[in-house]
């Protein structure tokens, strides 16, 4: 039913404007009914920050920015989900055009500026699909005119602690002027007191909920050292390597597009983002799970993600060239890799080619 619904459908999103592809294909998961998804093979199962994953592959934040559509992702074979960017206020975001393909190089650039519907109406949707169980973490983002963005995390945390299996805090993208200085070092540390706190302060009425920093493929390895310091110190349960990159590989084809202002995703990502992904494990030295996104369209691509120190592996942007049939690909042949193998859990290659990667010289 997935490859004849690619089949389908692929050819016809592509040919349209990708904003207006991105709606429809909201739409028609909303309308569509999907049936219950097949068990995954134990071998994929994973546990981390507290959680039980079904498999290690995530929609990763962007696509369900208002949390229309979780459940049915989670029945196309995602092992968890997360919605968002969610910001206090509604938002608009950034003026059309504001997304972008580069199709010779299965890439996208992105300039969203953390559109979506607000707090109040994401929780309602939230609500209403609590008890259907499946990972469903959220993405949290300040408004772009928020007097104290640190607060806005707050906020949402104490509005979104019910419903949530874990927290993002987002201050890694780029479309928000100055969001990404709050990765410096004791910015880091006051946004991160402050959101663990609220967090454990509403723990007793609303459970324990993991709480995840997501941060930039642009960091120089001082300001990683800083950020994976802060993080540590603070006790975060986890780490999100990484978002899109303000970088334009010299390997781009499409040098128009490539012109456009907004953070890079796709295939051209792949290399810097597993390098950041490999340096970060080496400094976590094992104090909490990572989560490896960027440029993942393939098994071979999700399988360098957990060799170089991710736990878990997101995905989006290969979406719209490979379809969702991508999902059980991957899935099939991580499955394959630990039967060849003769081994019972990812968990036993996690960060298995981090040392050897972080040796290497920098990716272009």
């Amino acid at each position: 039913m997935i490859r004849a619904f690619d089949v389908m459908t692929l050819p016809l999103l592509r040919r349209l404007d990708p904003e207006q592809a991105h709606r429809l294909a909201i739409a028609g998961l909303r309308m569509v009914p999907l049936p219950r998804r097949a068990a995954d093979d134990d071998k994929l199962a994973v546990r981390a920050f507290g959680l039980d994953f079904p498999n290690p592959i995530g929609m990763a934040a962007g696509f369900d920015k208002n949390a229309e559509v979780p459940d049915a992702l989670l029945r196309l074979g995602f092992g968890f989900v997360e919605i968002g960017s969610v910001t206090p206020r509604p938002q608009s975001g950034n003026p059309l055009p504001r997304l972008f393909r580069l199709e010779e190089d299965s890439a996208v650039i992105n300039r969203m500026g953390f559109n979506n519907d607000g707090g109040e109406a994401v929780l309602r949707r939230l609500a209403q699909r609590a008890q259907r169980g499946g990972i469903v973490g959220v993405n949290l983002g300040a408004n772009k005119d928020s007097a104290d963005r640190t607060q806005d995390y707050v906020a949402l945390i104490e509005m979104f602690a019910p419903v949530a299996s874990y927290f993002t805090v987002n201050v890694s993208s780029p479309n928000t002027p100055g969001l990404r200085n709050l990765q410096q070092a004791d910015a880091l540390g006051d946004l991160l007191a402050r959101a663990i706190e609220a967090r454990d302060r509403v723990q007793q009425s609303a459970g324990p909920t993991p709480l995840l920093l997501k941060i930039a493929p642009d960091l120089t390895l001082s300001e990683l050292d800083d950020v994976v310091h802060v993080a540590r110190a603070r006790g975060v349960d986890g780490m999100i390597v990484s978002n899109t990159t303000l970088s334009r590989p010299a390997s781009l084809r499409d040098k128009t597009t490539a012109q456009e202002q907004g953070g890079l995703s796709g295939r051209p990502l792949l290399r810097l983002s597993t390098r950041m992904l490999a340096e970060t494990y080496v400094r976590a030295e094992g104090a909490f799970p990572l989560i490896g996104v960027g440029g993942v369209d393939s098994g071979g691509a999700a399988l360098m993600k957990i060799r170089a120190g991710a736990s878990l592996v997101q995905l989006y942007s290969a979406l719209i060239y490979r379809g969702i049939g991508l999902v059980e690909s991957i899935k099939a042949d991580l499955l394959s890799t630990l039967r060849r193998t003769g081994r019972d859990s990812l968990s036993e290659i996690v960060g298995a080619d981090a040392a050897m990667i972080t040796a290497e010289d920098w990716p272009d």
